[in-house]
């Protein structure tokens, strides 16, 4: 049995490899080989899925995809029914909870200020003292998966009111459904976006959500680019009523003349949220697991099902 992965260094990181199992680094997604037969158990890289996804029907023995990343929607409804497709669920938790508490944190506090004003040199107290603080924020999370519930836990001691929202409300846990947003949107300060993209979720954040939300709210988008409606956006940031923190982008990359670069109000990084030292160990960690639960014949976890 073979099994591809991206990265020679992930022959180590995926831990004991069971018996009669070999592992080869994954051929480029435009460069099949002649015999394909034999791959049960794929590894796609992080860059070029899209590219990758055709090369799984020529694969004839292929019976598990297992991605390193959390979303799942370039791959999505293209697999035959006989492969299982798996997400990286719980890989990216901390690194992405991390950057959403760093954005929010950096809008608050006025980071981008004053890192612009260092680069001209510019001792800026005057100007921008005192800033905004997170404590006593209403925090609003939409998307309470793994990664909304590590977002939670970290924004919790910061004393914020927060409330999650998931696909549909979960009474017992306090959740409440997206049908729910309108009359949650003006009662937020941030809110902050981890949903996948499916058919449901793109374009979720258009013009009426956007005007739902409070003078001096934050968007903050750690989810896909599509989610978000990047005319309206731009359209509602412009007038300086609400921020946004964006680390994904629709386009992506976003293109250099976009006017979303030069807004003062608009924090923009190069979708890093999880990009983390510790991103391979901890991705590699679980394809190990997976594979050894494919070989002893054990369910999987983090099957993909509809999307989600």
């Amino acid at each position: 049995m073979k099994v591809w992965i991206p990265h020679p260094e992930g022959r180590e990181l995926l831990g004991e490899i069971p018996d009669g199992v070999t592992v080869e680094i994954a051929p480029a997604p435009d460069r099949l080989p002649s015999d394909p037969a034999g791959v049960r158990f794929w590894v796609p890289p992080f860059l070029a899925q899209a590219a990758a996804v055709p090369l799984a029907a020529d694969l004839p023995d292929l019976r598990v995809v297992q991605l390193l990343s959390a979303g799942a929607e370039v791959w999505a409804g293209r697999l035959s029914a006989q492969v299982a497709l798996c997400d990286a669920r719980g890989v990216h938790d901390s690194s992405t909870s991390e950057w959403v508490v760093t954005a929010i944190l950096s809008h608050f506090r006025r980071f981008p200020v004053f890192a612009r004003a260092q680069a001209r040199h510019e001792w800026s107290y005057d100007r921008v003292n005192p800033t905004d603080e997170l404590a006593g924020k209403r925090v609003l999370v939409v998307g309470a998966g793994s990664i909304g519930a590590a977002t939670r836990a970290r924004l919790a001691p910061f004393e914020v009111g927060l409330t999650m929202v998931a696909r549909t409300a979960r009474s017992a846990e306090g959740v409440y459904g997206v049908d729910d947003l309108p009359a949650l949107l003006p009662e937020a300060d941030v809110v902050v976006l981890l949903v996948p993209l499916t058919d449901a979720t793109r374009g979720l954040v258009g013009a009426a959500f956007l005007a739902a939300m409070p003078d001096g709210a934050l968007l903050v988008n750690a989810a896909r680019g599509p989610v978000v409606d990047t005319d309206a956006l731009l359209a509602e940031v412009s007038t300086g009523r609400i921020a946004a923190a964006l680390d994904v982008t629709e386009p992506e990359p976003l293109p250099a003349g976009h006017p979303l670069w030069d807004l003062p109000n608009v924090l923009l990084t190069p979708h890093v949220a999880g990009s983390v030292r510790g991103l391979m160990p901890r991705a590699y960690r679980l394809a190990g697991e997976q594979l050894r639960r494919f070989v002893a014949g054990t369910p999987l976890i983090n099957e993909v099902i509809d999307g989600y």
